[in-house]
């Protein structure tokens, strides 16, 4: 393939909540003013709702799908991800990340992509996952690529209250960038409190969602930013369409000629 310009693309990662429900059809008209060209949504599930949704998704564009969803377990939480070019997927052999919170697949004539969500920490599985994703990263030697999504995790105090993260969850983000994964929008960002969920009890305000990308990609990034959905209805409420904030990221990509 030779390159005869580039084109800018851009990536979307959000954690819907629940599905998204009676929210979904506000969902997509929210993605579609984002106008992404790849999407990883978080707590996507097998229901009605979100099948619903997939669907409107493709006919807006993002046709080429791949969902993680359990079929004996509509409600479960699970990931999707949506493109407008082919999707190849990228199975691991080695220690994969849990089926339904992680997806990763190439994007054609262009980097791999991939979607995840970590466990909460109360079901036990969060560190295992943890170690999984970092198992990927370390090994990954097939070109520019990221992965994104609800990460439930931060490096505090600049992400949130330092009493919410144990000692091994605030070391893995700074352990992939060691390893070559820059979380883009710290990197780029590196004193910008910006939360992305905000505790129901507490009301403190966390950023847990995050892109990374590896050191082939790095230069060809354009400044990625959070932005929370808008309902119709609710225009000044944060949480009209989610309780988290997207991760909107842009990068130039070669076009094929």
């Amino acid at each position: 393939m030779r390159a005869s310009a580039v084109q800018a693309v851009r990536v979307v990662f959000w954690n819907i909540r629940a599905g998204g429900g009676r929210r979904a059809v506000w969902i997509a008209d929210q993605i579609a003013a984002w106008a992404p060209d790849v999407l990883g949504l978080c707590e996507f599930r097998g229901t009605e709702a979100s099948q619903q949704l997939a669907q409107t998704l493709a006919a807006q564009g993002l046709s080429f799908q791949q969902q993680s969803t359990d079929p004996q377990n509509l409600a479960v939480n699970a990931c999707l991800l949506a493109s407008r070019t082919p999707l190849k997927p990228i199975s691991l052999r080695r220690n994969p990340p849990e089926r339904a919170r992680w997806i990763m697949a190439r994007i054609e004539h262009g980097p791999a992509v991939g979607i995840l969500h970590a466990p909460n920490f109360v079901t036990k599985r969060k560190r295992p996952f943890f170690n999984s994703v970092s198992d990927f990263a370390g090994r990954w030697r097939d070109g520019p690529a990221l992965f994104g999504g609800d990460t439930n995790c931060g490096v505090p105090p600049i992400d949130g209250n330092p009493n919410a993260f144990h000692d091994w969850e605030v070391e893995w983000i700074p352990e992939l960038a060691r390893i070559g994964w820059a979380d883009i929008y710290r990197h780029q960002n590196p004193s910008t409190r910006w939360p992305t969920w905000y505790s129901p009890n507490a009301g403190n305000g966390y950023r847990l969602d995050q892109a990374f990308v590896n050191r082939s990609l790095l230069p060809a990034m354009r400044p990625a930013h959070h932005a929370w959905g808008t309902h119709p209805d609710a225009p000044r409420t944060r949480h009209a369409l989610s309780d988290h904030a997207a991760l909107i990221v842009d990068f130039d990509w070669p076009r094929p000629s």
